[in-house]
């Protein structure tokens, strides 16, 4: 199966059913404790009821249903979405002693004869496969085998199923069959995003009986959380990239177009970067992110297409060049920062006139106008000007409260830098709802501001609306400036949109103050002539956030002092080492162990196996295959 294990210690198949989940954590996974809600998910598991369970990027999912499947007598079956997810898994979880095969195309004939002779033969605990390969006659008959045993249905990214979800997958649709396949198998349906909607979507379309469902916090504490207005988005990704030299990082862009001349440009600057998107073929798209997922290279640029369920735990930063299309999206994509709990940073460029690139494919979509109420949601995010963390976690209806002074500044952006300074835009707002006025409340935003620049297009002059008297007068403000204006009347309610094309009016409010000549100050990211004298970006410049790396009792994690060169130099022969021993067994670095792990072992400078049970994510397999390795590393020799 591409992996190289034959010489490593491996856990007998049955070697815990029936044991209790707390001896599986530790001794596999090398955990003292669960994480919130994972003991409570497991248990309903082990009872037979079908679950739900909503847990956060990195909240540890996986061994929500990893555990029951050692404990239960038969095999669970895990549909994933994406080949890589599964190979990552299997990957993972072969490195702890754990013998696991995917059924996907890119096995070989002989290989997928002898997973499923493993499968059949009950030498196997856990399989992968995809949501389309379960209609197929060949994966159906060997699930319905007599002689395989499913005890446990297992469905990652779960929301994929719903239409109301950012990632709605027809193929998803053929899990129900699953289910009638095998009735007397539980389910467990996971996911990191689901509002109520796409919860009641999920217990619908999966038919699952009565569930209990847990819903855990979306808080991801350790990521830090900023938007940018977008001015010179290359640049402002440069400066970001170089704050942060030999980290891996995500960057995602709205179009593969963008992608391509993105990633052209940074590699041209010498970072090390590719690309990833669905115009790529199979092959390049696998073989990019092999070598992102490995280590070989630091940044990928991709489109949305990437990174579904990725397990890369030293994902350090994520970049959002274009617009999400919603809070979902985002969710999903900056989780794939920090899955190991330390700190790490998500930056949106924002840009108002990107919200009319994602409308453009609306007409595309079944429903636009569910496309729209997320588009909404996303907007309300990317303008807020309170904590962005208290926003983004309202959204799926938890309620955030800064546990202290010290955490509310390592929080975000605005709670770093306090409120943003209100700016007078009376003049850009007189202009602006007049503009709207005198086209009789009947356009958009792009076609409002287009009359403000004066722009030559076909339908203005079509229209004779450069002839009217606010033709023109806007140039004083950039595009983007003036969609920013627009979000923020819009949130500040005194305008709002109407209908299918979100034609711009205004309200009761608007019209008083347009007509009363109110002095408008508005925290927007521009500088206005009654502030400065000039138009200027006002950008704001954040102090670097203090982290708080939030206590775990799992083996009491520790981070080494920055001024220890013993444990500096344990960090960077470590790294060395780890990546040597990952391309031997041909699997990913944090297979072998992740950075939080790293950290501790730099910290305690464990000196014998015994030591190294006391060490953060080291289950017993593991010290069996690696400890002596790690010692002589650490001891220097």
């Amino acid at each position: 199966m591409g992996l190289c294990y034959n010489n490593y210690v491996k856990l007998t198949v049955n070697a815990f059913e029936g044991a209790a989940p707390n001896l599986v954590l530790s001794t596999v996974f090398g955990y003292d404790s669960f994480r919130p809600l994972q003991k409570e998910i497991i248990e309903s598991v082990l009872k037979g009821k079908d679950t739900l369970a909503i847990m956060p990027t990195g909240g540890g999912k996986s061994v929500c249903y990893q555990i029951p499947a050692l404990i239960f007598e038969g095999i669970t079956v895990v549909v994933s979405p994406l080949i890589s997810l599964m190979q990552d898994q299997v990957a993972s979880l072969e490195a702890a002693g754990i013998h696991s095969v995917y059924l996907n195309s890119t096995l070989e004939w002989e290989d997928y004869l002898q997973a499923t002779h493993e499968i059949k033969t009950g030498n196997v605990k856990i399989i992968y496969i995809s949501p389309e390969g379960l209609a197929t006659d060949r994966i159906r008959n060997l699930l319905s085998d007599p002689f395989v045993k499913v005890s446990c249905i297992t469905i990652d990214e779960s929301h994929c199923i719903s239409s109301w979800g950012h990632d709605f997958r027809p193929d998803y649709l053929e899990i129900k069959y699953l289910r009638k396949l095998l009735p007397d198998a539980v389910m467990l349906a996971l996911t990191a995003t689901a509002t109520e909607q796409v919860r009641k979507d999920i217990i619908k379309n999966l038919g699952m009986k009565n569930p209990a469902v847990f819903i855990s916090s979306f808080n991801r504490a350790n990521i830090y959380l900023e938007v940018s207005p977008k001015r010179k988005a290359l640049a402002q990704v440069v400066e970001y990239i170089k704050k942060r030299p030999g980290e891996s990082g995500i960057i995602y862009c709205f179009s593969r177009k963008q992608v391509d001349e993105l990633t052209d440009s940074l590699s041209k600057m010498g970072f090390s970067v590719l690309n990833y998107h669905a115009g790529l073929t199979d092959a390049v798209r696998a073989k990019n992110q092999d070598l992102f997922i490995r280590d070989e290279i630091q940044i990928m640029v991709a489109t949305v297409a990437f990174g579904m369920g990725i397990n890369k735990s030293n994902v350090r930063y994520v970049i959002n060049y274009d617009l999400p299309k919603s809070l979902e999206e985002y969710y999903q994509e900056i989780g794939r920062a920090g899955r190991d709990g330390l700190p790490s940073s998500a930056l949106l460029l924002y840009s108002g006139s990107d919200a009319h690139k994602v409308r453009y494919f609306f007409n595309e979509q079944a429903d636009p106008s569910k496309s729209e109420i997320l588009l909404q949601g996303m907007l309300k995010f990317a303008t807020t000007r309170t904590c962005r963390r208290k926003a983004l976690l309202s959204y799926f209806g938890e309620i955030y409260e800064h546990p202290s002074e010290e955490a509310k500044d390592c929080c975000c952006d605005i709670c770093t830098c306090g409120d943003m300074p209100l700016c007078d835009v009376t003049i850009p707002f007189q202009k602006l709802l007049s503009c709207i006025y005198r086209t009789n409340e009947r356009y958009g935003a792009s076609y409002v501001i287009d009359i403000l620049l004066g722009s030559k297009s076909k339908r203005i002059l079509e229209n004779e609306h450069n002839y009217i008297s606010t033709y023109g007068i806007g140039k004083e403000l950039t595009k983007e400036d003036w969609f920013e204006l627009v979000e923020v009347l819009v949130g500040e309610n005194y305008l709002y949109k109407d209908g299918e094309y979100n034609v711009l009016k205004m309200t009761y409010m608007g019209k008083s103050a347009l007509n009363n000549r109110d002095t408008i100050r508005l925290p927007v990211t521009f500088r206005t002539a009654s502030d400065s004298g000039e138009f200027i970006p006002a950008g704001r410049a954040p102090k670097k956030p203090a982290f708080i790396i939030l206590g775990s009792k799992e083996k009491a994690a520790q981070k080494p002092d920055e001024n220890d060169e013993e444990s500096q130099r344990i960090i960077t022969d470590l790294k060395a080492w780890r990546k040597r021993k990952a391309d031997d067994l041909n699997i990913p670095p944090y297979a072998v162990f992740n950075d939080k792990t790293l950290l501790d072992l730099a910290a305690k400078k464990p000196k014998t196996k015994a030591d190294l049970m006391n060490v953060f994510g080291l289950g017993k397999v593991k010290i069996e295959n690696y400890g002596n390795g790690i010692l002589r590393v650490i001891s220097g020799d």
